[in-house]
């Protein structure tokens, strides 16, 4: 990503939670620094409790570092701006009881978009993930992948260049995870948007990044940073080939050590319970 405009700085941003002093004090997330260039799709990737969440939801305005700070085009992030950033989550956030398209319009409802613009940008969206045909139905008429599209059309629909999706596809079965994967490196090659992307596979994290960022066990340091070349749209040999392999097994070895780490303070955490 030589040479491309920066979206996103991180610089220096650490979160705890509890007062300082307090023995039960836990620092999630220490002195992160990293920028995020326009266009990139970034995962995060590391064992649990090691602030990915965290620091998405600071990047994205939802809360506030204990030091540092984060700025967007060089504005410094003070809270939600959903003119220019959109979540997608793990968690289904859809109303059962808005249509499919009503719950796209919804999101831009919120965002201030007018109310003549709402019903074709919805559309369009739909589209873009495949679920035009769908734009009627209810939550509950859908497959929990088709939930997942419906999600990302809202996302999609607010037209934001910053998008932040914290495990979007940890509840699905690996072949829609890596079917969705596919689509959104489609998205990614269409659209330009910035994408930062929390996971917990390996695989998930090579197929779809352009880097992977590397966190340790808590509290949640940069350990490395991984560069996959490889062009957007991903096409589906890349999941078969060497090179992601490689990379997969690249990752492996850098978290190996630090989910042992996590396993020891979870037993130490026991022992003193």
């Amino acid at each position: 990503m030589s040479g491309a405009q920066t979206a996103i700085r991180v610089d220096g941003v650490s979160q705890a939670f509890g007062a300082e002093g307090d023995p039960r004090r836990v620092v999630a997330l220490e002195s992160a620094s990293l920028d995020i260039a326009r266009g990139e799709l970034l995962c995060l990737i590391g064992p649990s409790g090691c602030g990915k969440s965290s620091l998405l939801n600071i990047i994205g305005g939802l809360a506030s570092p204990t030091t540092g700070q984060v700025t967007i085009d060089g504005q410094v992030v003070r809270g939600p701006s959903p003119q220019k950033v959109a979540f997608v989550f793990q968690e289904n956030t859809l109303f059962p009881w808005r249509t499919v398209i009503d719950n796209v319009k919804l999101g831009m409802a919120f965002q201030g978009v007018p109310k003549s613009e709402r019903q074709e940008r919805a559309l369009q969206s739909l589209r873009a993930v495949g679920l035009a045909d769908f734009c009627n139905h209810y939550p509950a008429q859908l497959s929990g992948g088709m939930k997942q599209r419906v999600q990302l059309a809202r996302a999609l629909g607010l037209k934001t260049e910053i998008l932040l999706m914290d495990e979007p596809f940890a509840a699905l079965d690996e072949q829609t995870r890596m079917v969705l994967g596919e689509d959104l490196s489609v998205l990614l090659a269409q659209t330009g948007k910035t994408i930062v992307f929390v996971t917990h596979s390996l695989v998930e994290a090579v197929f779809l990044a352009d880097r992977v960022a590397v966190l340790t066990a808590r509290p949640g340091k940069l350990k490395k940073l991984i560069h996959v070349e490889e062009g957007h749209p991903r096409k589906s040999n890349f999941m078969t080939s060497n090179k992601l392999g490689t990379l997969r097994n690249e990752l492996y070895e850098l978290l190996h050590e630090e989910i042992r780490k996590t396993m020891t303070l979870r037993g130490e955490a026991g022992e003193g319970a």
